[in-house]
């Protein structure tokens, strides 16, 4: 039998390919009356802010943002841009095609699975049309709990909607938003997924300095609860370089 209980993943960069903001947001930059590049500016910059969720709903939100652009849509205009900005958070939305197999292995092992995720209101919105959404057993969005990673929060909350302790569980992410160095100071085992495509992913305050256990792809989370007796001695040692830009804000999510 696996050792762990539960294996919570990160989102984005790993249960999705990397991301980064495509062509549809130049839509909602025209819907604000902004140029692309601003909007695009002061998305990366009010990243935690906005994935907190102290600011309201997706229109207070955007309206905020208009304001730190030093644009004044009309109300309808930020509906529309609501809506457009959806849209094409979706679009840079790729799932693994390692995601529904993983998660479905995993499953039949007989341990539990969730998601814990900086994100913005979008995720929550369509997360549950994406096909990972029946084999997560547990949620956790920043944007909902009130906090980002790396606070224990978001980690202690999967915790208890899986009646679980932390050492029960495994956490995988791509290290965005130091949530490695989080899951292990909540007590949970971590590693890092380090698969080639994530060197061009938009990474907010990545674990730079995190030396753990590395994965090069996904499915390797199958095979490693699988022959693992104990946990942190069988974990693959971290060769694998930290992506490009890793530690500079740059962004971890496409919104």
């Amino acid at each position: 039998m696996p050792t762990y209980q539960a294996v919570l993943f990160d989102f984005f960069g790993t249960l999705t390919c990397s991301v980064q903001r495509g062509a549809a947001h130049r839509s909602t930059a025209e819907l604000l009356g902004c140029a692309p590049h601003t909007l695009v500016d002061v998305l990366d910059r009010t990243y935690y802010e906005r994935a907190c969720g102290r600011l309201g709903d997706a229109a207070a939100t955007l309206r905020w943002v208009c304001e730190q652009a030093g644009v004044h849509p009309s109300e309808d205009a930020i509906r529309s841009a609501v809506a457009s900005h959806h849209r094409a958070v979706r679009a840079d939305t790729r799932l693994r095609d390692e995601a529904v197999p993983t998660l479905t292995a995993l499953r039949g092992l007989g341990l539990r699975t969730g998601v814990i995720s900086d994100c913005t209101h979008e995720l929550p919105a369509f997360l549950p049309q994406l096909p990972i959404a029946p084999l997560l057993d547990v949620r956790v969005f920043s944007v909902q709990v009130g906090r980002c990673k790396p606070d224990p929060a978001l980690y202690q909350a999967a915790c208890r909607r899986l009646d679980l302790a932390p050492a029960d569980c495994l956490y995988v992410g791509d290290g965005g938003s130091q949530e490695l160095t989080g899951a292990e100071r909540a007590g949970m085992t971590a590693v890092r997924l380090a698969a080639p495509d994530l060197a061009g992913h938009m990474v907010f305050n990545a674990d730079a300095a995190w030396s753990g256990p590395a994965l090069r792809s996904l499915d390797e989370v199958v095979h490693l609860v699988e022959r693992v007796p104990e946990r942190a001695d069988v974990l693959l040692p971290a060769d694998v370089p930290v992506p490009a830009g890793a530690g500079v804000p740059a962004g971890c999510s496409p919104v």
